[in-house]
């Protein structure tokens, strides 16, 4: 259902639209940016529309580079003050000078330069560095081995398994996705961070099963990383989607037939976090006995293992 001010809106930018209908780079950019962390989040249009209370007809025109063209104001305003977006925006790397010397100092650098900046912050302020092999983290999408290869390793380490989602179950007493499709994703984000910080208050050593959205929560993720040694289970999508309907779950296919797009992009969009992992272990082409034997051999070849 489209509301009357959304209407109004687009009725407005379409008269606005250049004939050729050529997209400002920055409102194709910031489609883009809401498109990838949609899908980062894994939430289809429809429940974003919903959460964000405006039209799923408005956010499409957003997400292809059709956007409320006042951006461009606050892009000229900024080129005016020769400042970034951010800055004008008021976030919060712009509160303090010591913010702006570290966004200085980290402007600019590679992937792997902020990597290593990342590190050294937990290592200078996390209160739990020492300890985190004796945590072992599964990450990654759906189907990619997380609760099966888990089990198995926490019975090879005799440590606790824990499956983050069984817990947020027994939280909120009920599932994940009724959690979500009660509550919305705010709630279930907030039950998993309970869950995390229990899960971690209550072991010392364990292995963790996450769930695959848990990434998009920078708060969860960084408590994660900060107090385990993380392990990105990778796999081709095609691998992804056929391990979950052979385990029964049909729900990939329910909902669009471009379910394998929707997954490829959902992948693109979490792939920079999840590549934030200690270790990435690649699944594909092996059976379940040779990917159990390479991720031990992976993490005795990182020196994980301490007291068990």
């Amino acid at each position: 259902m489209t509301h009357p001010l959304d209407t109004a809106i687009i009725a407005a930018m379409d008269t606005n639209l250049p004939k050729a209908q050529e997209k400002d780079p920055l409102l194709d950019g910031l489609g883009r940016r809401v498109k990838l962390l949609r899908a980062r989040r894994g939430m289809p249009r429809r429940v974003l529309a919903e959460a964000a209370d405006v039209s799923e007809r408005h956010l499409a025109n957003l997400e292809t580079g059709i956007g409320n063209v006042s951006v461009l104001v606050l892009q000229q305003v900024a080129q005016a003050l020769d400042c970034s977006l951010a800055e004008l925006l008021g976030d919060e790397t712009t509160n303090s000078p010591e913010w702006l010397m570290i966004r200085q100092i980290l402007s600019g650098r590679n992937q792997e330069e902020l990597k290593q900046a990342q590190r050294a912050l937990t290592d200078l302020f996390g209160n739990a560095v020492k300890q985190r092999n004796h945590r072992i983290a599964l990450i990654g999408l759906r189907g990619a081995g997380k609760s099966t290869l888990g089990k198995m390793l926490a019975a090879q380490l005799h440590r606790p398994f824990v499956e983050l989602g069984a817990e947020i179950t027994r939280l909120a007493g009920c599932s994940p996705s009724e959690i979500q499709a009660l509550y919305g994703p705010n709630a279930y984000r907030r039950y998993e961070r309970q869950a995390l910080e229990e899960t971690l208050k209550t072991y010392s050593s364990c292995v963790i099963a996450t769930a695959g959205g848990l990434v998009a929560d920078a708060a969860s993720f960084d408590l994660l990383l900060t107090h385990c040694y993380t392990v990105w289970l990778q796999a081709e999508p095609e691998d992804h989607m056929n391990r979950v309907i052979a385990q029964g779950d049909f729900r990939p296919m329910a909902d669009s037939r471009e379910a394998m797009d929707d997954l490829r992009l959902i992948l693109e969009g979490r792939a920079a976090f999840y590549a934030q992992a200690d270790l990435a272990y690649y699944t594909s082409g092996k059976t379940l006995d040779q990917s159990f034997a390479g991720l031990m051999a992976a993490l005795q070849a990182q020196e994980v293992f301490g007291p068990g």
